[in-house]
């Protein structure tokens, strides 16, 4: 019998990003002219186009709104062609993030949120996952009461061999510790930069993040701290390696990180090497800081060019 076809499953946010490009960030009750301003869609989009890609199948099953900013979202989805699971809210609106860009390639967010924090257990339980599959678990869901509920039982039913990629974001500390105990007992791909890695461990460099981490994970997970221009961390049982990253000019690092774990996610479904992965993941995120916007994650014959330079 032939396998299906490796999928990742979105269960996090896809919203609308107002992207604004400042010299520096205004002082409070301060004022500053944008040199540049442009809607996009963003949120968990990033995450879902720089797998596919690379090649992936990709499926969103969280919420998507009725009005101006779901039908951005919907139409973004169907250009990279990554299917919505569920329907449209009957009610609201797909959130909004201004994203502020400042002349350091700092970025900085305000969002508010709608439709896509909804999730509905039939159209999870719909999705039938398989070992194959990878489901990505955004830290941001489970800061929202009913979606958190609903994710994280759904999440505990799920088979054991089930592959579960958690990205706590830069919320992880604002996560109800009880959930985050129960969402790592079930990961087996964690994925975070050195700034959440050091919040949530309060250690003082990325090595030993990465080992604090490690250790509160299953024993057969694989641990990923990226480390901006200087790569990531991999750490698979007891071997752990630093995985160098590319020199490249930035000028925007809004989505680099999306690009880096799409990629990865990408390249471990096709059977890749955490390192190997990891590795095209570092190309990834290269790239896409040399790009203006969020979803700037390559194709993959850019990073194949990249990687061979």
């Amino acid at each position: 019998m032939t396998q299906a076809v490796p999928r990742l499953i979105h269960t996090g946010q896809v919203l609308v990003d107002l992207v604004m490009r400042v010299g520096e960030l205004p002082t409070p009750g301060g004022d500053v002219l944008a040199t540049d301003s442009k809607f996009e869609v963003g949120g968990g989009f990033n995450v879902m186009a720089a797998a596919r890609r690379s090649g992936m199948a990709v499926v969103y099953a969280a919420g998507h709104g009725t009005g101006r900013f779901g039908d951005m979202a919907r139409a973004a989805l169907a250009a990279e062609q990554i299917d919505a699971a569920a329907a449209r809210s009957a009610s609201r609106d797909s959130g909004i993030c201004v994203a502020i860009v400042d002349a350091t390639a700092e970025r900085t967010f305000v969002t508010h949120l709608g439709a896509e924090t909804e999730l509905d257990r039939a159209v999870l339980d719909g999705l039938a996952v398989t070992a194959r599959d990878i489901v990505y678990v955004s830290g941001y869901s489970l800061c929202v009461a009913g979606k958190s509920a609903t994710l994280i039982d759904w999440i505990d039913a799920l088979p054991d061999d089930a592959r579960i990629a958690f990205d706590p974001g830069p919320l992880v500390d604002s996560i109800d510790p009880a959930l985050l105990a129960r969402i790592m007992r079930r990961t087996r791909i964690w994925t975070s930069n050195c700034a959440e890695a050091l919040l949530h461990t309060a250690c003082a460099t990325a090595e030993a993040a990465l080992a604090a981490l490690a250790s509160r994970l299953p024993a057969d997970a694989l641990t990923i701290v990226r480390d901006g221009a200087h790569g990531c961390l991999v750490a698979m049982g007891s071997d752990v390696q630093r995985v160098e990253g590319f020199e490249v000019e930035p000028v925007d690092s809004n989505g680099a990180g999306d690009a880096h774990t799409g990629v990865l996610l990408a390249s471990l479904s096709e059977g890749c090497s955490a390192v190997e992965a990891a590795r095209r993941a570092n190309a990834a995120a290269a790239i896409a800081v040399t790009r203006y916007g969020p979803a700037t994650a390559p194709r993959r014959e850019e990073i194949d060019a990249l990687i061979a330079r």
